[in-house]
């Protein structure tokens, strides 16, 4: 179907259910970012991918329409592109988003068998790792965590680093707390989110004085991605042990899977977002599947789980 405005998309998703919708910003009418979050609410699981010729690689606008749930981002071809070269990027999109869940390490009703939780405690640091559908689901987690919540938060997205400094702002705004883009030797500080920069993994490594400060580095990770949820999950584990907390959000792929299971093996807590929530269950599925986490939680309350344990021990 093709409707030009955002009451006929409305309109037509009262009648006809889809699997994807592509969504123009400049739109009569409402445009198309403010008509995002009520076209997710009626298209009943549709991913929406947002084709904007305002959606460029570092665009404020783009992180927004991620921030407000839309699966995928995709720049309009401009004079002097090939038209050939966007349609496969689209094709592309719309086939791996429209793919069912990997089935291999996921569970048929996507549920899985959880491990208990441990008695209350104070973490030292929470983890979080994320890629498709992530930026949407971080904010509500973070809107759902109280401001005296004081554990550093350190988050690795799967983003471009030319998006950071709009994602850290937005994730700021969001939390109601300072949020930074990592630079090498950064020390983690109470209250605090510090965000994987794109084009390097994070690393936690323990100071002298009990402390922690992250390094940068940019060695293969084993899932091939850059940042690597795998690279700072492992990481945690080594430095906070069963101190740590680590949340795997909606993404595509398996990355966290093999941080996942070092932080379970050293004593750590982890929590995946539910399937109902997440664009794509790949990465919380893959954890799910293999009984590696705690819990199976929509965002807002895995926040509310966070809110709810920080008691000392």
């Amino acid at each position: 179907g093709a409707v030009p405005h955002a009451a006929a998309a409305r309109a037509l998703l009262a009648r006809e259910r889809v699997d994807a919708i592509l969504l123009d910003i400049e739109m009569p009418g409402v445009d198309g970012l403010t008509a995002l979050p009520d076209l997710l609410s009626a298209a009943q699981g549709a991913r929406v991918i947002v084709v904007s010729s305002a959606c460029a690689e570092g665009a404020a606008c783009t992180v927004q329409a991620l921030a407000l749930g839309a699966a995928d981002t995709l720049v309009k071809p401009q004079p002097g592109i090939s038209h050939a070269r966007f349609s496969a990027a689209l094709v592309e999109k719309l086939s791996r988003l429209t793919a069912l869940d990997e089935p291999a390490a996921t569970p048929d009703d996507g549920r899985a068998s959880v491990l208990p939780l441990t008695g209350p405690r104070r973490y030292d640091l929470i983890a979080i790792g994320a890629s498709t559908g992530g930026i949407h689901a971080l904010g509500q987690l973070v809107r759902a965590v109280p401001p005296g919540l004081t554990t550093p938060i350190l988050v690795t997205q799967h983003l471009p680093a030319s998006f950071m400094p709009f994602f850290a702002a937005q994730v700021a705004t969001l939390a109601r707390r300072p949020c930074d883009v990592a630079t090498d030797r950064l020390r983690l500080r109470p209250s605090r989110i510090v965000l994987a920069p794109g084009d390097a993994h994070v690393r936690c490594v323990a100071l002298g004085e009990g402390g922690i400060a992250v390094r940068l580095v940019d060695d293969p990770a084993p899932s091939g991605c850059m940042p690597s949820v795998d690279v700072m999950f492992d990481s945690v584990a080594a430095v906070c042990g069963p101190r740590a907390l680590a949340v795997v959000l909606s993404g595509m792929g398996r990355d966290g899977l093999i941080g996942a299971r070092a932080i379970v093996d050293a004593g750590g807590d982890l929590v995946v977002q539910d399937r109902d929530s997440s664009v794509v269950w790949g990465m919380p599925g893959a954890v799910a599947g293999a009984g590696l986490c705690h819990a199976v939680l929509p965002p807002d309350r895995i926040g509310e789980l966070i809110a709810s344990r920080r008691s000392p021990r």
